[in-house]
């Protein structure tokens, strides 16, 4: 089985590592020269010493050439927003084609009348493409997540959906949910082209939903400062900011504005609102990265196992 299936999917598999070779190609080259200007500019040791309070004074030092660094590379984000859709390849071009091809030309019932049973046969296949698929997952996740490390410390913007969607574990989390989508819709939709269409519309409205309730994996803090103030949240701590506002006395937001500040000497500026005001931040803290990657890589590795179940139960009990 594990020839056949070897031989069913060799086409795939290459492509696959041409594609991560290609990949490298272009990341390695361009990573290293961002590195290099991200050391050379003296912005790595900038970041390394700068206030990691909570608030810093107005027209406290700031690494100035972040900015400069995240213009010249702006580029190189939007590229990394393209790499969301790699899972999504794979499950439409491994996932979906494991069973649907099988039943579309039926060559599933010759393997079934040589000795082999539904169940072997299809934990073969699945098993086989799914470690070929985790093993691809976390060399793209390795890649990607070194080449885009720079650029993330300096915007310090981890959080934003396109950087967290290509970094950390989630990548490998969204490819076992994809391939698991595209095996599940196959013992569904037992035609090729109908089993992709489904692992796509499933898989998109999957992550829609999953990157709407993000925000809410832990609930949020919140950092309230008056506006009569010297000093102002420090935006390199790289937390993410879930909303934000103008908050009269009575807990009412005025209006949504980053920052009402008028200096302590000079309070009347702030006159036209009133005593009491202050500014609210509602935010998750950067130091949650980590874990809310962990929760959504385990939410879509849990999801991919349950259709896998599906799987597995459709082949055994309905697929003829």
């Amino acid at each position: 089985m594990l020839w056949l299936t070897w031989r069913q999917h060799r086409r795939q598999a290459l492509f696959a590592v041409v594609g991560l070779a290609a990949l490298a190609a272009l990341l390695l080259p361009t990573g290293h020269q961002m590195r290099r200007t991200f050391v050379d500019s003296g912005l790595a040791a900038c970041l390394d010493t700068i206030d990691r309070a909570e608030f810093v004074a107005d027209g406290a030092p700031s690494c100035e050439s972040a900015g400069l660094f995240a213009d010249r590379y702006a580029t190189f984000g939007l590229l990394a927003g393209l790499f969301t859709v790699v899972p999504l390849i794979v499950g439409l071009f491994f996932g979906a084609p494991i069973v649907a091809r099988e039943t579309e030309h039926r060559t599933h019932r010759l393997v079934w009348t040589q000795g082999v049973t539904r169940l072997r046969w299809v934990l073969v296949k699945v098993g086989a493409v799914g470690v070929f698929g985790v093993v691809l997952a976390v060399a793209y996740a390795l890649l990607v997540s070194w080449w885009v490390g720079p650029f993330a410390q300096a915007s310090a913007s981890r959080f934003d959906y396109m950087m967290f969607d290509v970094v950390g574990v989630a990548p490998i989390g969204y490819t076992l949910f994809a391939l698991a989508a595209g095996i599940a819709a196959g013992t569904v939709w037992r035609r090729v082209v109908p089993a992709m269409a489904a692992t796509l519309v499933v898989f998109v409205a999957v992550r829609v939903a999953v990157a709407a309730a993000r925000p809410r994996f832990m609930p949020p803090e919140e950092r309230r400062f008056p506006i009569v103030t010297d000093t102002q949240p420090n935006r390199l701590l790289g937390d993410w900011l879930l909303d934000y506002g103008l908050y009269g006395p009575d807990g009412h937001k005025i209006r949504r504005v980053y920052r009402v500040s008028c200096a302590p000497t000079a309070p009347d500026a702030c006159g036209q609102y009133l005593p009491g005001s202050y500014n609210l931040h509602t935010y998750q803290p950067a130091g949650r990265f980590w874990t809310f990657q962990y929760v959504e890589a385990s939410l879509f590795a849990a999801l991919a196992a349950v259709l896998l179940g599906v799987a597995i139960h459709r082949v055994r009990r309905h697929v003829t």
